[in-house]
């Protein structure tokens, strides 16, 4: 990966709050930012939940935990001025886009209001914190074969990317209006051994692990024909940071800047594991997402020029990582209970 632009800063001593910490981002800028010498604060709100992802990364002792809900002004708050962040990171809120269909008025609050109650948190305390907020690829809605930059009109199509499209005027607006340094990170789709089987890449990569050990017979999906730009979260949460560093902050796109099909996914999955995934495979047109988004393309220049940030790992890199850990993980799994 290219070194940035600006010069490596000395971190010790700084505090980032990380807003989200339970997730699959939370857990891996947790552990990026504990290595460059942060004291990191993560909110949730259970701060006695399991936090799966600290623990599978080993850090769960390293950070501390703290009851937060940001769609409750005053908890947020208090959380806040208690911890008196450098840096705060929004990853929270309602984070699937099929459940936004079911969900829409939850999703809308806990992204949107938990947006503004920060900011309004960061204008009420007075001191220099700087924000960043997690956007999405699916803020662009069905761009055609336009590569979505910075500047693409944004025609969100599921109630997740009215929300992330709300929430992103919302920084700009306190950006310009406040002088708060606030930014938002627009990330493509990005994956890891840390997503839950609810995501469709890691149901993909768990059933072709099954099938092959013969747990599973079948894997039934949706529309195999949508096409995304698949990258390796680790790698995201660096350029998170980084579009914090920047002496004026502005919003970034996010990708690896490659395009591949569902079905390519799928063939790499099973390909992995040595299957021919059309043996298993079958579809269900009641699967499919109403209005779902056809194609995802990204122009990534920006974040090359202005970051130094470019995506290391692409779609079958990603595939093939998922695949290891998960077997890996599945191995150790008998040999522990055997201990």
């Amino acid at each position: 990966m290219p070194s940035p632009p600006h010069p490596r800063r000395d971190y010790a001593g700084r505090t980032a709050v990380i807003c989200g910490i339970g997730g699959q981002d939370g857990a891996y800028l947790a552990a990026h930012l504990l290595d460059l010498g942060y004291t990191v604060v993560g909110t949730s709100r259970d701060a006695h939940g399991r936090f799966e992802g600290l623990t599978a990364l080993g850090i769960r002792d390293r950070v501390s935990v703290v009851s937060m809900s940001l769609v409750d002004f005053r908890s947020s708050f208090q959380a806040l001025k208690k911890a008196q962040p450098d840096e705060i990171y929004n990853l929270a809120g309602q984070t699937s886009v099929g459940l936004s269909f079911d969900q829409p008025v939850e999703t809308f609050e806990s992204i949107v209001v938990g947006t503004i109650n920060l900011l309004e948190a960061i204008r009420m305390l007075g001191r220099p914190v700087r924000l960043y907020n997690a956007g999405s690829s699916e803020m662009f809605g069905n761009a055609g074969d336009e590569a979505a930059s910075e500047t693409t009109v944004l025609k969100p199509r599921s109630p997740y990317g009215i929300a992330k499209a709300t929430s992103f005027w919302q920084i700009a607006q306190y950006r310009e209006a406040y002088g708060i340094a606030a930014a938002t990170g627009i990330l493509f789709n990005h994956e890891s051994p840390l997503r839950p089987e609810r995501f469709v890449t890691q149901k993909i990569v768990a059933a072709a692990c099954r099938i092959a050990r013969g747990e599973q017979e079948s894997l039934t999906l949706g529309d195999l024909s949508v096409r995304r730009d698949w990258g390796w979260a680790p790698e995201y949460v660096v350029a998170m940071h980084q579009m914090l560093q920047l002496d004026e902050l502005e919003d970034f796109v996010i990708a690896t800047g490659r395009t591949t099909s569902l079905e390519e996914f799928v063939a790499a999955a099973f390909a992995t594991v040595g299957l021919d995934w059309r043996r298993h495979v079958t579809r269900d047109p009641r699967l499919v997402r109403p209005s779902e988004i056809a194609c995802g393309r990204a122009d990534t220049r920006r974040a090359t020029a202005r970051l130094g940030w470019t995506a290391t790992y692409t779609m079958p890199d990603v595939v093939r990582m998922m695949v290891e850990a998960r077997i890996a993980r599945e191995a150790a799994g008998p040999a522990r209970r055997a201990a």
